[in-house]
Parts: structure tokens; sequence; C-alpha cells
């Protein structure tokens, strides 16, 4: 029998990551995640110049740890190399280099990306031989692992702007992060839903069918009223469009969250959703809000304000563009390929759970399905058992020394510090959280939308917890994941226990015009499932409501 610990691969920092899974990493997952994340980041990290030179990630004690190193580290840079990556960051902002890479992103990235994805999907593993499933779980695990590595080698171009637009303002405005970020709404359409236009055009099919009004009204089971909104005369092909859309579309970031298509409640809820009650989206007050912080910036930078604005407007969409694109679509096929190998698995006894498939790694399922040698069933169980029964709270958040401290800013050369300030920037509003003491009563964080709404709330454990979503839910939650728009109709409001204003959590309440409070730290422990609650968007508290 297999025990993890949590031993880390070499002596220096490693640093618990909350921000994008909350349980540990499933099998199936890892080596995909351990190889394409930190690639990518290298390779968007070294075109930017930055002095951040890797971001490695490692899976220790069954979750995920990342470590961060300057460029160089050990001594593995020459002055010459030095001299060559500040020079490259001068560049980065002198030629603006995420305006080609949204062009190529647009042009060429994304559109090979839905080919690739496409191509995997075209495949159905209901369909395949045994050794043919086999090669197509290989293949889905390779497919995962340059998904994760495109992801995150659009990292830097997607925060770069924003980082270089917060550092300035903040400085120049007196403005808090929230209220320049605000300045960003509108611009990031995805965030809204990767099937908006599809869910969007259903409503109107819906609308203009009689029939198709009483099949979304009726009490059937909601898998079987799915299918009876697929032949209806008039609604059936934009039907069959928004569910081809999002059905194998994850709510998480790896194998072991549900894909969409696995929560018809979920989709029959923002259907109804779509069809009763759109979201208008967020305010008109876009222009009142920029005068008012235009006011405050001193005239000799106004020039230059009004262009980092610009810059970071203009690439705020990559922020969930290239995670819709890569991994979220990725991640799930790869777990339709697993959940049809477990089925077969079970069948023979090689499982004891057709679940259980994504606790075996890609090499092993296919030994398994070729009627080769692999773990036993009692093994792969206890894989599953140990990871769907802890969370992050059960991880030490910090393994190795303390993080050393970084240089001060001011003994950094110009071009390097500008990017330094701007990565501080965006790693900060990423990730810090306020320590606001929370009550028995009112829980506080960031405000990352102004308004005030009044509901259930309905807390959100893991991926499965969707299917009981109802429309004018509060979503309570550790974090959000770009994935989770497919359940935005059905939303009033977001909190989050983790993420700051450049959060997915932050970014989608702003994008679809709801409150949203993140960076709680203890939401989930302090609200109970079912509880009436009122998220306050501008003073940042959730209050318990009696």
């Amino acid at each position: 029998m297999e025990h993890e610990t949590f031993q880390p691969p070499n002596e220096g920092t490693w640093e618990l990551d909350t921000a994008h899974n909350s349980r540990p990493i499933t099998w199936f997952t890892r080596s995909a995640l351990v190889s394409g994340f930190p690639r990518g980041f290298a390779e968007g990290l070294a075109r930017y110049g930055l002095l951040l030179g890797r971001y490695d990630v490692a899976v220790i004690g069954g979750f995920m740890y990342a470590q961060r190193l300057p460029f160089g580290f050990g001594g593995t840079a020459t002055p010459e190399q030095m001299r060559a990556r500040i020079a490259t960051s001068a560049r980065a902002f002198t030629e603006r280099f995420w305006r080609e890479d949204l062009a190529r992103w647009d042009e060429v990235v994304k559109p090979g990306a839905v080919a690739a994805h496409l191509a995997v999907q075209a495949v159905d593993p209901t369909e395949l031989s045994d050794d043919e499933l086999a090669a197509h779980v290989e293949r889905c695990r390779d497919h995962l692992e340059a998904m994760f590595e495109l992801h995150h080698r659009y990292s830097a171009p997607s925060l770069m702007p924003t980082g270089d637009f917060l550092s300035s303002a903040l400085e120049w405005t007196g403005a808090t992060a929230g209220e320049l970020m605000g300045l960003l709404r509108g611009t990031s359409a995805i965030s809204t839903g990767f099937a908006t236009a599809e869910l969007d055009a259903l409503a109107d099919a819906v609308a203009a069918s009689e029939s198709a009004r009483a099949i979304l009204l009726s009490r059937d089971d909601p898998a079987a009223l799915l299918d009876s909104l697929t032949t209806d005369p008039v609604a059936s092909p934009a039907a069959q469009a928004y569910l081809d859309a999002v059905r194998y579309r994850s709510v998480g970031y790896d194998v072991g969250e549900p894909s969409a298509g696995e929560l018809p409640a979920m989709e029959v809820g923002a259907i109804r959703a779509a069809v009763t009650h759109r979201k208008t989206g967020p305010g008109d007050d876009g222009d009142a809000a920029l005068t008012a912080i235009r006011s405050r910036v001193p005239a000799e930078h106004l020039a230059e304000f009004d262009d980092r604005l610009h810059e970071a407007r203009l690439a705020n969409r990559l922020r969930d563009e290239r995670a819709t694109y890569s991994d979220g679509w990725a991640v799930g096929l790869a777990r339709r390929a697993l959940l049809e190998t477990g089925r077969r698995l079970a069948a023979r006894g090689a499982l004891a759970d057709p679940e259980h498939a994504v606790d075996a790694n890609a090499a092993e399922l296919a030994a398994l399905l070729r009627g080769g040698p692999g773990p036993a069933a009692d093994e792969v169980a206890a894989r599953f058992r140990r990871r769907t029964t802890r969370t992050v709270d059960d991880a030490p958040p910090l393994i190795g020394p303390p993080p050393s401290s970084p240089p001060p800013q001011e003994e950094l050369p110009e071009p390097a510090r500008r990017a330094s300030l701007a990565v501080d920037a965006a790693m900060l509003n990423l990730f810090a959280v306020p320590d606001i003491p929370n009550s028995a009563t009112t829980v506080r964080g960031l405000a990352v939308n102004t308004g005030i709404y009044e509901g259930p709330a309905r807390l959100i454990v893991d991926g499965t917890d969707f299917e009981h979503v109802r429309q004018g839910d509060v979503l309570v939650t550790r974090m959000t994941s770009p994935y989770f728009t497919v359940v935005l109709p059905l939303l009033g409001a977001i909190v989050t226990d983790r993420g700051g204003q450049l959060s997915h959590a932050a970014i989608v309440a702003r994008e679809y015009g709801i409150p949203g409070v993140v960076g709680t730290r203890e939401a989930t422990r302090l609200i109970p499932d079912g509880a009436r609650v009122q998220v306050d968007g501008t003073t940042g508290e959730v209050r318990l409501v009696n």
C-alpha cells in the first residue's frame, strides 16, 4: 500500500497552492500538470524578460505546491545573460509584446487549440476497442499536458498590462485596486460564460415554442427534460448546440471534478434562468467612474495613465480566454475517456468503482485495459479515498525555509523595476487576502462589484455540489475557476475564501454584474449551506440574516 508524505523534491521553499484546487491532485492529472505547467510559465517569463525565472510545481503529499525562483538562481546566469534578460524586459514595454501575443492568440493559437480539442472530442470512447481506448487515454493525457503548457505560456501577457496599470495607478490616484479594476469592466466577454451566445439562442428558441416552454416547466427528471428539449420541433437545434458547447467542459481544474454534462440539474437551471431572468450585465456607470478616477491623476501622468489603462483593457480578455480554450476543455475530454475506462475496468473487477479511474495514471490505465499488470483495485480505491477526504486545510501551507525577500525595487535597473512592479501588483491582487477579523454573523473580504443582494447561500466544496445550485443562490466556495461560468445564470452573488481583485471570481462578478466579495478566508467555514445571507458588494461584508 502506497503512502504519500510531505517530502519535497528539494530543500527549497514550496508554497501550497490554494488558488486552483481545494483537494489533492488526481493521479491521472499529476504528470501532465508537473510537466506542462512550469514549462509554459518558463516560456512566458522568458519572453517578457522577467527576473522571476521559474515557477515550478510539484505534487507533495498529494497536493499541488509551487516554488518561485529568480532568474539566474544559484549562479546559473552569466552577467551577459542577465543584461540580455533585462533588455528583453525593456523591449516588452516599448514594443508592447502583449499586442503581438494577442494577435497570434486570435489568429493561430486559439484556432489551433480548438481544432485539437475537436479532434479529441470526435473520438467516442464507447466505440473503441480496449486497445484503442488505451491509446486514447494516453492521447488525452498528452493533450492535457499540452493545454496546461498553453494556459500558462499566456500567463505573462494576460497579467503584465494589468499589473503595469495597477502599479502606477495605485500610486497616482490613491484609489483602491477594486476601484481601478472596475475600469476594466466590459472588456472580457468570455468571463460571462463560454456558451453565452448558445444559451441566449436557446432562450429565444424556447420563448418561441409553446411545447419547449411546457417541457422546461415540467417536473421531469433533468436528464429526461434535456433529452425532450433536443427533440422539440422548434428548440431542438438551439438546445443541441448549447448542450454540445458545455457538455465536455469541466467545472474545475482536475479530472476528479465533473463536467457540465454530468450535472443535468445545473444545466436545466441555467436554461430556466436564461429564459425567465436574463442578467443585464454591468451597469453604465463606467464613464462616471473613469472621470472620477482620472480627476485624481496628476496632470503630468494623465497621458500615461490613459495609455496603461488602454493596454490593460486590451489584454484583459486573455486572462480567462487562455484557460477556457486550453485546459478547461482538455480536462473535460480526458474525464470522458476516464469514465468509459472506469466503466470497463470496474465491470471486470480491475477497479472497485468506475469513478476510481481518475486516480490511476495513464500508463497504469492503459496497461489494465490491455490486460497487463497494474495497481490493484483496493490500492486505487485507497488513493481515491485519500484524495476525496482531504482538503488544503490538511496540508502545511509552507514546506522548507520561509521565502526570501526580493531585492529592494530601488536597486533594480529601470526596465527591470517596471516589470518587477507590474509582477508584484499582479501577484498581490491575484492571491493576497485582507487580514480583517470575521465574526459568527459577518464575514469580511474584498468588495469586487457594487450592489447588495440577499439570498440563500449555496456551499460548493467540489463540482458535484453544483447540482444543488438554484436560481438566486449566493455561491459560497473556496475559489472559482474560469469554468464556473456555466453556472453564472443562476447566481445572485459570489463569495469566496481565497483570491484578490484579479481572481477569476472577481472578474466574473464584475463582468456579469452581480455583487461579489472575495478573500474572506473563512466563508466556507462560517456560512452554513442554505443560510440566508446579504452580500454587500460595496463594503465587502457578507452578513447572515436572521
